[in-house]
């Protein structure tokens, strides 16, 4: 039988859940699911953990943001055992590359360089430890190392920072709002002329445009369609509950019933604002 004494330890910190996921995965005497998983089938896992941490920030939510922090360190322990199990890495080996790293890009702080910098500075400091340690890695060309499996519009904006700093970029949000509205007649043309799989391209042109446009306005595009589809979730109820009180629901209603309840809720916010 083996030792269950760390385990149960409650005290065991990282060491106890390290050997947890080393029992889970055990082949004889581990979790079937868990024994059966691979890296590609976590990684959805893991994004879904990242978001679920961002939520709870987003919602202050200080104790629920504990248990998702644990999910989420749950995740790295996950791919690390794999990694273990793989002969790719440990755990141990996981910790000293990120901590490396750290002390690498932040010479300011652990080498011998000032502090006495301006946030610009220390940015584009950043920004060439970063271009040195993608050169080091065979990562010559200016849109290497943008992960594709970030979100579409968080990937967009980071290729345009990378286009950016070598010069490939709009000087101001006045080009930038005349190339959506270019972007946007293309697409009403692909929709009256064009194929479906033409549509989508001229779609995908006008987001990747508005997402331009979240950069040079110093918004996260992320973040902001989050809030808007808070808004309209927060909006949206209020008209259901607007038609409970008659007795409806959406589907005994209409567009034009539904519409006024909207502009109503809509105006009660911004009163109360």
């Amino acid at each position: 039988m083996p030792d269950d004494t760390l385990i149960h330890d409650p005290n065991g910190g990282m060491p106890r859940l390290l050997e947890i996921m080393r029992r889970l995965r055990d082949p004889d005497t581990g979790c079937p699911w868990d024994i059966e998983q691979d890296f590609n089938s976590i990684a959805p896992y893991t994004i879904e953990e990242a978001y679920e941490v961002a939520d709870a920030i987003a919602r202050s939510d200080w104790a629920e943001l504990e248990g998702e922090l644990g999910d989420l360190l749950l995740q790295t322990v996950y791919h690390t055992q794999m990694g273990v199990e793989a002969g790719h890495f440990s755990f141990d080996s996981v910790v000293k590359a990120i901590s490396d790293k750290m002390v690498a890009r932040h010479p300011h702080v652990f080498g011998g360089e000032s502090r006495e910098k301006s946030a610009a500075q220390q940015t584009a400091d950043w920004e060439k430890i970063k271009a040195a340690e993608r050169a080091g890695k065979a990562q010559t060309r200016t849109l290497d190392g943008v992960a594709t499996g970030l979100p579409a519009l968080t990937r967009a904006v980071k290729l345009q920072k990378r286009a950016a700093r070598v010069g490939f970029d709009w000087p101001d949000t006045g080009h930038v709002i005349d190339k959506i509205v270019e972007e946007a007649g293309e697409l009403v043309e692909a929709r009256d002329t064009l194929t479906q799989a033409e549509t989508e391209e001229e779609f995908g042109d006008l987001m990747f445009v508005m997402a331009n446009l979240a950069r040079h306005l110093d918004i996260d595009p992320e973040t902001a369609l989050r809030a808007a589809n808070a808004k309209f979730t927060r909006r949206f109820q209020g008209v259901e509950d607007a038609l409970a009180a008659r007795g409806k629901t959406p589907a005994d209603s209409d567009l034009a019933e539904m519409d006024a309840l909207w502009d109503a809720v809509k105006a009660t916010e911004k009163a109360a604002e």
